[in-house]
């Protein structure tokens, strides 16, 4: 571990500082390998920090701390104490997609004392690691008797570079649920994280991890290429509340060299806890189908009435092409009482989550379901009406349980919580919290859509499956849909947080039904391609049954995993192009994922992540010749081939197609 006491010329401490102490108040802390540095000192004594890697300035000096009611926790601090240690151990994940992460870092720890009247404490703790760095502020207890009020963080992020921004604006209707913008940060407003920034010489993404009772952070531009943290209130403008102590969550900053590196690391897991679950028995990765798309496509309703999705016969019809095809899971939609045609309109919404629609038997189509080898998940439509939905959860969640029910789907339609909070305020986080903890006592796992962002709560609770929160297969269905390069851009912004229920696999890209008159804007071949390229431990396939039918690409669905021994990123530039593989947790075989935006490009893919000392068949699903989003964009192309770690694959992808492939190991 390196950490040192900074010695600094003359004339710089006196321009920092203008004090003899400037020596004593710098302390600099790298990375296990020295890719990573940390710069913490007091000037002036109001806290900051720099981080730089390798030789290149990332952060440059800024500001840290926060504003109480009654406190300014930004200056006027004293160090009271210094404490260094290093952490190396490589933990197993319970599902995901790398098996075993090493949690490898060197950590400083700064205690404050303020010098007014107050005499508060602040703890400041940093972590570097080889793949970027953390920070996060502790509020220990003190004898603080009234209630404590954050009115705001002074975080800052005063970049170096003014580098192009991949970004999505807060504090819209619609949540997280945006198309990327890239332009500078000098351009920025409030924006969402993660924030993926390219910079001339290196790639960072800003983010937080285990958000556990703190607001989350809205990236805020001020001046120039610097950044501010902004915490989401409260309806009447606090940002958080407290009594007693409380702990930040961790400020993250990843790092690489080029796009893909950020999707190798794996820091925000590391900085949540470890697993706290002791009943692990209901929590597995799957693949589902549901009563979804139709009602998306308008080929059902989510409501009662002649056209109602949510049936017994449909379900059962669903059942049974499910269990046919050797799926295990589906998703039913709109079973319960409640829907209406304005059922995702900001309203009060009153939904029941234990009466039975007209049409609908709950109990009949689990009983179905059991006897076919198939477990229904359970959905909870809440409309983001959280006082009608806490007073029947228990109800709900036991209704599960006695049906023996472990999946559900939580929705949270609705621009606020209870018409009034930010899902992603410190009151959406508490309820997100509770919802999944409470969960976890009914032996339930979650899909959380509409929700607050992931921060790798997902190690301390692995009943948190995935998640959506952001723009989704659904908007293909009923709005102008995704441009071809949303999909490139995912993996390298979104993506970084956690795992998303994109809900991919509609291969009926073109929508021939003509129910919306919609379409997809991708190819069949790239929606295959999604499966490997998008990560989540549940993989939905979104489209209709009679779409799959018959379909001889719907073999690569039943074969691709939703668990992983290993990924690697090939190749890949942020909303253009990635090619992504991993290894089945389960097997010797491998899969690889590669898709475009709006251009066509020949890919050249080298196969040295192979087991160098065996053959493998390549069972290659790609776009037939002269297919691509507007021509023929259903064609699949399936080829097969030998093929060793020695080899090299050329993907030919047209305009938004992309490229499936198994290496069955042999």
């Amino acid at each position: 571990m390196t950490i040192k006491k900074l010695i600094l010329p003359a004339l710089l401490v006196a321009s920092l500082t203008g004090n003899a102490q400037a020596k004593k108040n710098n302390y600099e802390l790298s990375s296990p390998g020295g890719k990573n540095t940390i710069n913490f000192a007091l000037v002036n004594n109001a806290p900051t920090y720099a981080v730089k890697h390798g030789k290149d300035e990332v952060i440059t000096q800024s500001a840290m701390g926060f504003m109480l009611k009654n406190d300014d926790l930004t200056k006027n601090f004293e160090i009271a104490d210094v404490k260094t240690s290093t952490h190396d151990d490589t933990w197993t994940q319970v599902w995901g997609e790398k098996k075993n992460i090493r949690n490898n870092y060197n950590e400083l720890i700064v205690k404050l004392n303020s010098k007014d009247k107050n005499k508060r404490k602040l703890e400041i703790q940093f972590r570097a690691f080889d793949d970027g760095v953390a920070f996060r502020y502790v509020f220990p207890e003190q004898g603080v008797k009234d209630s404590i009020f954050v009115m705001d963080e002074a975080t800052t992020f005063n970049l170096k570079e003014d580098g192009q921004a991949w970004w999505i604006p807060a504090y819209q209707e619609n949540r997280y649920e945006y198309l990327f913008t890239k332009s500078a940060v000098s351009t920025l407003n409030k924006v969402h994280t993660p924030l993926t920034i390219e910079n001339k010489n290196n790639v960072i993404s800003f983010h937080e991890a285990n958000l556990t009772d703190w607001p989350s952070m809205v990236m805020e531009h001020t001046t120039d290429a610097n950044l501010k943290s902004d915490l989401v209130p409260w309806a009447d403008g606090i940002k958080a509340r407290y009594k007693g102590g409380f702990t930040s969550s961790w400020r993250t900053i990843q790092i690489g060299e080029k796009p893909g590196d950020l999707i190798e690391s794996y820091l925000i897991l590391n900085l949540n806890e470890p697993n706290k679950l002791k009943d692990l028995s209901y929590v597995h990765p799957f693949k589902y189908l549901g009563i979804w798309w139709g009602m998306h496509i308008s080929k059902f309703t989510f409501w009662e009435g002649e056209k109602q999705g949510a049936t017994t016969k449909h379900a059962e019809q669903y059942i049974d092409f499910t269990s046919k095809e050797g799926f295990k899971y589906l998703l039913i939609e709109g079973w319960n009482k409640g829907w209406t045609p304005a059922w995702y309109e900001n309203k009060m919404h009153m939904f029941s989550f234990t009466k039975n629609a007209d049409n609908f038997d709950l109990d009949k189509v689990v009983e179905y379901g059991n006897k076919k080898d198939v477990q229904i998940i359970g959905y909870h439509e809440t409309g983001s009406n959280l006082i009608n939905y806490l007073k029947e959860i228990d109800e709900g969640f036991a209704l599960y349980k006695r049906l023996g029910i472990h999946n559900i789907k939580i929705g949270q339609v609705g621009s606020k919580l209870n018409m009034k909070e930010w899902h992603h305020g410190q009151f959406g986080v508490r309820y997100y919290r509770y919802v999944l903890e409470k969960a976890a006592q009914y032996g339930l796992a979650v899909n959380f859509h509409e929700p607050i962002k992931d921060t790798g709560e997902r190690r301390t609770y692995p009943n948190m499956m995935a998640r959506e929160g952001a723009r989704g297969m659904e908007y293909n269905a009923w709005s102008e849909g995704n441009p071809p390069s949303h999909e490139t851009i995912l993996p390298f912004t979104r993506m970084l947080a956690g795992p998303m229920d994109f809900t991919p696999g509609v291969i009926d890209v073109e929508e021939k039904m003509g129910f919306n008159n919609r379409r997809v804007h991708t190819t069949a071949a790239k929606q295959l391609a999604l499966y490997v390229v998008l990560y989540s431990p549940i993989q939905m396939l979104a489209d209709l049954p009679e779409n799959y039918e018959g379909k001889a690409e719907l073999q690569f669905l039943k074969d691709v995993p939703t668990d992983w021994e290993d990924t690697k990123i090939i190749q890949g530039q942020i909303g253009k192009f990635v090619t992504t593989v991993r290894k089945d947790r389960n097997s010797g075989d491998w899969y690889l994922g590669s898709i475009t935006n709006e251009d066509a490009r020949n890919l050249n893919v080298q196969l040295s992540f192979l087991d160098p000392n065996a053959k493998y068949e390549a069972q290659i699903y790609a776009d037939a010749p002269g297919t691509d989003m507007t021509h023929n964009p259903s064609a699949v192309a399936i080829t097969t081939k030998v093929v060793t770690a020695k080899d090299k694959l050329t993907l030919m992808l047209p305009i938004s197609g992309g490229t499936a492939v198994r290496f069955k190991k042999l």
